[in-house]
């Protein structure tokens, strides 16, 4: 059964399924904080380079999480539906890619599997990634209908992981091309 709800009213299909990804996002995370330690040997060993790369990860997962939603303002919401106060950002972090918040959860993600040294971590991990990889198509479409260039910025701009150029540019200071 179908609602006759417009697009992102309460009781409107999208709102059902905005809701769904949230409480899909909200147990894959709280699993992960709950998830105890087995008393067996871990499934990986760590190596300097392992503890480092989790230290990475952490600090630079926490601090793009932070910046990207500090950029969004009154805008920020836990819903892929933008609230009334969204506007469209292609600056700063969201110049780099279209989905700051999600890169940033992604690198926690993968900082506690790599720390925990378990696989059942590492599902989660994954489970989470393409839950977050559904939940930003789905975002990404209301998004399309709500900001007329957001086609556009979406075309030039990678979903989660930025391109080392464009990112080797905005470090070095050297202007980027307009696409």
């Amino acid at each position: 059964m179908t609602s006759s709800a417009p697009v992102g009213s309460p009781g409107s299909d999208e709102d059902y399924r905005a809701a769904a990804f949230v409480a899909g996002q909200i147990f894959l995370l709280g699993a992960q904080a709950l998830l105890r330690r087995r008393a067996r040997p871990p499934d990986w060993g760590r190596s300097t380079a392992v503890r480092a790369t989790t230290g990475v990860l952490a600090i630079g997962g926490s601090a793009i999480l932070a910046v990207g939603a500090g950029s969004l303002g009154r805008g920020l919401t836990v819903s892929p539906l933008p609230n009334d106060h969204a506007q469209l950002r292609t600056d700063g972090l969201y110049g780099l890619v279209r989905h700051p918040i999600y890169s940033g959860v992604i690198a926690l993600s993968l900082a506690r599997t790599l720390r925990s040294r378990d696989r059942r971590q590492a599902a989660l991990t994954a489970m989470l990634i393409v839950l977050l990889e559904g939940k930003s198509s789905f975002e990404e479409k209301a998004l399309r209908q709500r900001f007329a260039g957001y086609s556009t910025y979406a075309a030039g701009t990678p979903r989660f992981v930025p391109h080392l150029p464009s990112l080797a540019q905005r470090v070095s200071g050297t202007p980027t091309a307009i696409r």
